[in-house]
């Protein structure tokens, strides 16, 4: 063999060395590995600091870390815009294969997908739902200090005239914030599209704009609301659960049925993985979060937040995110603002 041919020879092999040494370093470090998580992750809030998906996602990255139920680290990244819709987008397309970044979200992940203003063509669907973890409620919320010291009031001001109050959500128009809002109005006979309504990135900046007298009343998670209310900061006008909340310090606010009106929302709230998440990650954070649901560390954190323990996973969760699809598509139907 000539000098050239041997020389040839060696170029060739060290080639396929390399590689067959590149591809096992890439499939050892895939997101399908055997050994996930082999590296940090991150679970997204798609909203500003201090609403519902924010303290849900807190919450879980800091029992799941504490308890060492997952060894990596798990960092909380806002990605607020548009009700979570921007960071929908952004889910459904770049990071689709990322099995290292998950997301916590709530019914806005349907309306968003169902509304015919400002939609999202990105819905459930395009996502790997892996459990319901808590259920919370809506609240109609006003200052301390506010002239309103009923729901009836309020409406019968905002009925009375829909340009001189203004309502506040920490999502876009036609979301859950917003639905909370105008449902007690749509059903005490005003028209839905008439309420002045102003949208925030998160509860926690609703909130805000309700403190600095930016906005007459707000509508938001009670969760969100709880701590404002022990602080004696604001008052509940009342709440969309189906009977009075079995909370301490919120025992007497009335529920929409209490006074006259035939409305109930419920805020399931889950975590999702991406699109085209391995099976290997799926079936690693479903065993994980079952074990989280039956955490004492996880319960005094419901507790703490207000939160009701309602738990739903893989595919049971899945087949609630189907019927919940049809109960939004009748609601926004009634609003007339389905697709």
């Amino acid at each position: 063999m000539t000098l050239k041919k041997k020389l040839l020879t060696l170029f060739s092999a060290a080639a396929l060395t390399l590689t067959l040494a590149a591809c096992n370093d890439s499939e050892g470090t895939s997101s399908g590995d055997k050994d996930y998580p082999t590296s940090n992750l991150t679970i997204v809030a798609p909203s500003g600091a201090g609403g519902g998906w924010d303290l849900t996602s807190r919450s879980i990255a800091k029992v799941m870390n504490e308890t060492k139920l997952i060894e990596k680290p798990i960092t909380v990244e806002n990605k607020p815009g548009g009700g979570g819709a921007v960071f929908m987008a952004t889910y459904a397309t770049k990071e689709a294969k990322n099995d290292y970044m998950l997301m916590v979200k709530s019914p806005p992940i349907l309306i968003n997908n169902l509304k015919a203003e400002g939609n999202s063509p990105y819905g459930y669907k395009d996502t790997t739902p892996l459990a319901q973890l808590t259920k919370d409620f809506g609240a109609i919320v006003v200052r301390a200090d506010s002239p309103y010291q009923t729901l009836t009031d309020l409406l019968d001001a905002v009925k009375a005239d829909p340009t001189a109050l203004t309502m506040a959500g920490g999502s876009a128009p036609g979301s859950m914030d917003h639905l909370v809002t105008i449902l007690p109005a749509y059903e005490y006979g005003i028209d839905p599209k008439a309420v002045k309504y102003v949208s925030y990135d998160g509860g926690g900046e609703a909130m805000a704009a309700l403190l600095g007298n930016n906005a007459d009343a707000i509508g938001t998670d009670i969760s969100t609301v709880t701590p404002y209310v022990k602080s004696g900061d604001v008052r509940v006008l009342a709440v969309t659960s189906p009977e009075k909340l079995a909370l301490e310090g919120l025992e007497e606010i009335p529920t929409l049925y209490d006074l006259g009106i035939e409305s109930e929302f419920t805020i399931w709230r889950g975590i999702f993985g991406p699109k085209d998440m391995s099976d290997t990650a799926k079936d690693y954070w479903v065993e994980k979060l079952t074990e989280l649901n039956d955490k004492e560390e996880w319960k005094a954190e419901l507790e703490r937040n207000g939160w009701e323990q309602d738990f739903r996973v893989g595919e049971d969760f899945t087949k609630f995110l189907e019927e919940q699809e049809g109960t939004i598509t009748e609601i926004l139907t009634a609003l007339g603002m389905q697709k």
